[in-house]
């Protein structure tokens, strides 16, 4: 089963990307110019972060998008257009690292996945808890809310809203190439025996593509509700009996990289990724209030 787990992050990489450079990480937390706690170093990293060379060529996570800008077209083909370009952005840096931090937690949460399962399969409160998601997190029923809100953006010739729609379908159909290309390639067998399809979660992928473009185009008081019930959804599958954990995990991961790549352009935001020597920073500009 572990080498199932290296062996389907290898396959997700190679289906998304042509070629990337391993990473070593660091966290450093920088205060704007002129703040009391700025120092020599920090300063150094901070120009490190803003230098255009730097953002261009060794940036991994880029500014989260939201909102993005309204196109002048949200009309069916632009969409059909938008989403070819779409699939044709899934090769970058920034869904690399997200594939490495959805295989890598997915990896670690795999030797308990048997003893989660165990514990909230034929739990009755886990059971009643649960059962909503399995319907609202339905394909189904996500992107019958996304063409509603298409339909009505469209129907009142609002364009802000049928982008939002039109990101959110997007964002589904991205996820669902992902996912069913992983799940017919790993062959992983359902903990309940009903077939091999269980890698990754089509119902976490889903929803967290779901949740991520309204991210960005709500901002965080539309995410975090958001965020919940994708996590709810996620975690949805275990007493159901349908899925493993490491099966959510990864399929959260999947529905980040969906939303994020179809939501690629927006707004500054202060967290970046930068490739240093020996690896890569992860840089955070505290700016003064």
């Amino acid at each position: 089963m572990a080498g199932l787990g290296v062996r389907t992050l290898c396959l997700m990489t190679l289906m998304v990307f042509q070629s990337a450079a391993p990473l070593v990480a660091q966290t450093t937390v920088i205060d704007a110019p002129g703040s009391v706690n700025a120092s020599p170093a920090a300063d150094e990293l901070r120009s490190l972060s803003l230098d255009p060379a730097i953002r261009d060529l060794g940036q991994v996570v880029t500014q989260p998008v939201g909102p993005p800008p309204t196109p002048r077209h949200t009309g069916i083909k632009a969409m059909l257009k938008d989403l070819v370009v779409d699939v044709k952005h899934l090769p970058s840096m920034e869904n690399l690292f997200w594939v490495g931090v959805g295989g890598g937690l997915a990896l670690a949460v795999h030797p308990a996945d048997d003893n989660l399962n165990r514990a909230l399969v034929g739990s009755d409160f886990a059971d009643k808890f649960f059962k909503p998601a399995e319907v609202l997190g339905e394909l189904g029923t996500l992107l019958g809310s996304a063409t509603a809100v298409y339909i009505v953006g469209r129907a009142k010739d609002q364009p802000k809203v049928s982008h939002v729609g039109m990101d959110l379908i997007q964002s589904l159909a991205v996820s669902e190439g992902l996912t069913q290309a992983l799940k017919y390639t790993t062959r992983r067998e359902r903990p309940d025996g009903s077939g091999p399809t269980s890698f990754p979660s089509g119902h976490a992928a889903d929803t967290f593509a779901f949740a991520t473009a309204l991210e960005r185009h709500l901002g965080w008081k539309g995410a975090v509700p958001a965020y919940i019930f994708s996590s709810y959804v996620a975690i949805s599958r275990l007493p159901a009996n349908r899925h493993w954990f490491s099966d959510a995990v990864f399929g959260s991961a999947v529905g980040i990289i969906a939303g994020r790549t179809v939501t690629r352009h927006g707004r500054e935001f202060p967290v970046v990724v930068a490739t240093v020597p020996g690896g890569a920073a992860i840089v955070y500009v505290r700016h003064p209030h």
